[in-house]
């Protein structure tokens, strides 16, 4: 079993705890959303979800897997985030972590920033209201594009 493999399994375990906690039955239809979610390393969209759980279950519909994903949502279960093409999207990891997004590939990537988190937030962002979280999301190209985008430039140069 790989490091990823270890991961996510953990991953999965957690995930089905906080279900638990939360009072929602780990049913075979939910498992197979969560594995989906948390073996994503790309935050995955419902449209993800749906595609990689039907191959499993053929008889699943789109409903099921957008009512289950806002519902593992709503309970704190996976989070819920937005990005450049407008879709949601779904995050299995719950630590406090920050997002590097490719404004090409729409490549999403977790990363932590201990020194961000710990900045204070500005005074005067008081007087907008209260602030509940902060998070950080940095744009531009990921390697893979950037590369391509490079190889692309010396064969027209």
């Amino acid at each position: 079993m790989t490091d990823k493999d270890t991961q996510q399994k953990n991953r999965l375990q957690i995930l089905q705890e906080l279900c638990r906690e939360h009072g929602l039955k780990v049913t075979h239809q939910r498992l197979e959303i969560l594995q989906a979610v948390a073996g994503a390393n790309n935050h995955p969209s419902a449209e993800e979800v749906f595609k990689q759980v039907r191959e499993k279950l053929p008889t699943i519909s789109f409903d099921t897997i957008y009512r289950n994903l806002a519902l593992l949502e709503q309970n704190g279960v996976i989070a819920r985030v937005q990005y450049l093409d407008d879709r949601t999207r779904y995050d299995s990891n719950l630590k406090h972590h920050h997002h590097l997004v490719c404004t090409k590939c729409r490549k999403i990537q977790d990363f932590y920033w201990p020194d961000a988190d710990q900045m204070k937030i500005p005074e005067e962002t008081g007087e907008w209201g209260i602030v509940q979280k902060k998070y950080i999301e940095l744009r531009g190209l990921c390697r893979a594009c950037l590369e391509a985008e490079r190889n692309k430039n010396s064969k027209t140069g």
